[in-house]
């Protein structure tokens, strides 16, 4: 296996990240391939392992190399391995030429084949029943690493998978949706990809389909976004998981959490299946509940029972997408515009508005082609869509208040949500009180919770518990011209928790 990470550097060296990225293919390090097949619970003597994405084969040789080091060896072991870089073929065949050895020397009967193809195109012909078509192939065992790319809808690969109902907008989602396909009956799955999957509506229908058809054994978190692919420079929150494809779901999930590769040292719980996947929940989130702090943080949430719907609210994404509108945007409020609020327009709390030297239009021109894009200057709070990797928090909320700024009407733009009551404003008090919640590291832990990604989309927030009115209304009385400093607002939060208790 040491082989494998001299060839995984070689490759590496070989290629540009832009070209690694350009296709969506970062090599497995051999740490993570041997984890990975660790993760598999004892299987079948005839084993057929499916990689759909091998690279330089590392994920299958942990995997043989695994199942060869057991007490009970399988009797066969069948591989497929999928490659379509033509560049690490050589590295490829020579690892599958390696597993044939070990498993051959070790007694068992070993068959490898590599397919030079297209694993998606394939794999929708092969799952497609058919009359005339005896079904093909079905593994006992999946181990992949698939390409972290999004799918052009206008691709032929995106026609081909919406026409087998399978709609996903990465590449990675359907390379595991098309592997628990291939899957037999209590054939095991272990994947890393993206945490990203895990909530938000992007990938809803994926969600549903990879809880319907699999029950979570295990999930693996890594605590530092670079440590996964730290020299590709992948940033994507990955995590790891296993799961075994059946109707009957497991009663526990083990949760494990490691700061890099040194997985010797992880720290490991488990927890009740339906607290990472609540039987009630029609989104399906996944959440990643991983020690006694987030159980303690739960706890103490439940001091805020209310939702949105309750509380008459609504959140929306801004309706002005900066670059269809080009044309309407002026750098600088005219009489004949409304103003346009960006995210670069949040300070202390509240909007300030317009920032002359910032980068980003401040006014919107008021015509018939834009009064859709624009809502009643009224109390707003508005929510950054987006956080930069290296912020701390990702909830960061801010008070549009009518009275700072001259004006009917107000556009926000697409990189914003905004909370409204019916499509407008809402009360001053509650506002405020709405405002101080979010900008909680209470609220912003929770978030992060069931959210991997740094996208703060509309769906998430809706599925926040938040304050009553009445706890909303006593939150907002602490907000008067600014917002008050972080360690203020937790002791307020903190203060508003003990009062439930008691």
């Amino acid at each position: 296996m040491h082989t494998l990470d001299h060839l995984r550097k070689s490759f590496n060296g070989a290629t540009s990240r832009a070209d690694r990225s350009e296709i969506g293919q970062f090599l497995t390090p051999v740490a993570i391939a041997q984890f990975m097949s660790s993760m598999f619970e004892g299987g079948p003597q005839e084993v057929r392992i499916l990689d759909p994405g091998a690279g330089a084969g590392a994920l299958f040789a942990a995997c043989v190399e695994t199942l060869i080091s057991q007490k009970n060896r399988p009797l066969s072991i069948n591989i497929v391995a999928y490659e379509t870089d033509s560049a690490i073929l050589p590295y490829l065949e020579g690892t599958l030429k390696r597993c044939q050895s070990l498993a051959i020397s070790n007694g068992i009967e070993f068959h490898g084949v590599i397919k030079h193809e297209d694993f998606v195109s394939a794999a929708i012909t092969e799952t497609r029943e058919t009359l005339f078509d005896a079904p093909g192939m079905r593994f006992t065992h999946v181990i992949l690493n698939p390409p972290y790319k999004k799918i052009n809808s206008q691709t032929a690969m995106s026609k081909m998978l919406y026409s087998s109902d399978i709609k996903v907008a990465n590449l990675y989602a359907a390379f595991v949706w098309l592997s628990m396909l291939l899957l037999e009956p209590c054939g095991q799955m272990v994947a890393i990809t993206p945490r990203s999957f895990c909530n938000g509506p992007y990938f809803r229908k994926f969600r549903a389909a990879f809880l319907r058809m699999m029950s979570l054994k295990q999930i693996h978190i890594f605590e530092s976004r670079k440590k996964a692919f730290g020299d590709d420079n992948v940033l994507q929150e990955n995590i790891i998981y296993h799961a075994v494809r059946g109707l009957q779901k497991a009663k526990s999930i083990t949760i494990s959490r490691s700061d890099g590769l040194d997985f010797d040292k992880a720290h490991t719980i488990s927890v009740s299946y339906g607290r990472v996947v609540h039987p009630n929940d029609r989104d399906m989130f996944i959440h990643l509940c991983i020690d006694n702090t987030d159980d303690n943080l739960a706890e103490r949430m439940k001091c805020f029972s209310s939702s949105l719907n309750k509380l008459g609210l609504s959140v929306s994404t801004g309706r002005v997408v900066d670059f269809r509108a080009r044309e309407h945007l002026k750098q600088s409020p005219q009489q004949d515009t409304v103003p346009l609020i960006y995210p670069c327009h949040f300070a202390n709390g509240f909007i300030n508005w317009p920032v002359e030297s910032g980068k980003k239009p401040n006014a919107i021109v008021l015509s018939a082609d834009t009064s859709d894009l624009l809502v009643e200057a009224r109390f707003y709070v508005l929510t950054k869509r987006f956080s930069s990797k290296e912020q701390q928090r990702r909830v960061m909320a801010a008070i549009y208040d009518p009275a700072r700024i001259n004006a009917r009407l107000v556009g926000f733009e697409n990189h914003l949500n905004y909370f409204h009551k019916q499509g407008k404003g809402i009360p001053a008090d509650l506002a405020k009180g709405l405002a101080l919640y979010l900008n909680s590291t209470v609220a912003d832990q929770y978030f992060r919770l069931f959210s991997g990604h740094t996208q703060v989309n509309a769906t998430d927030l809706r599925k926040m518990p938040y304050p009553t009115h009445e706890q909303l209304l006593h939150l907002g009385a602490y907000v008067e011209g600014t917002m008050p400093n972080q360690e203020t607002i937790d002791a307020i939060i903190e203060k508003e928790c003990l009062n439930c208790d008691q």
